[in-house]
């Protein structure tokens, strides 16, 4: 069996040449696309990294500005309430009625009264001192005298106070 000689059509001549030729120019073609696909793509991913390391920075920024004025907002805090609270009034309930208990209560926070509107930083160091003007003041109360001693302290925008009361 024998293979017909092609090379001598001409017909056959034109198509294998046609193919070679449109082979050829879809290969440009492809390579044309596929060029200015991954141009457009390499463009786009150069634009987001520089917008990534703009929002990066910006960022950055935020949060620097954010904690200047968080520690300068910490540095202004300051006292607005006071809270003393007898923890142990139960023991001394046939002694003392609740309005004795509150009148108790609010004399300790008259006295403490120096304390609102003064920076947290400045209460904190005076802690001593607050202990030593509540413990060292006797309160008369129906004829009685009653000594008050700190159990907790609380310092923060509320001051909280926990005390023992006992008889002096």
């Amino acid at each position: 069996m024998r293979i017909p000689p092609y090379y001598r059509k001409p017909e056959w001549q034109r198509f294998f040449s046609g193919m070679a030729i449109g082979a050829v120019l879809s290969w440009c073609v492809f390579l044309y696309i596929n060029g200015v696909s991954l141009e457009k793509n390499a463009k786009t991913i150069h634009e987001q990294k520089d917008e990534i390391a703009e929002l990066k920075s910006d960022i950055q920024i935020w949060m620097d500005d954010y904690a200047e004025l968080n520690k300068k907002n910490q540095e202004k805090l300051t006292v607005q309430e006071i809270k003393v609270k007898i923890v142990n009034d139960q023991k001394y309930k046939k002694y003392l009625d609740t309005l004795s208990i509150y009148e108790i209560e609010e004399e300790t926070k008259g006295q403490l009264n120096m304390l609102l509107a003064k920076d947290l930083d400045s209460v904190f160091k005076s802690r001593d001192l607050i202990t030593k003007v509540i413990e060292n003041k006797s309160i008369k109360v129906n004829d009685k005298r009653y000594k008050l001693k700190i159990k907790s302290m609380v310092i923060y925008t509320s001051v909280s106070i926990q005390v023992e009361i006992s008889l002096d």
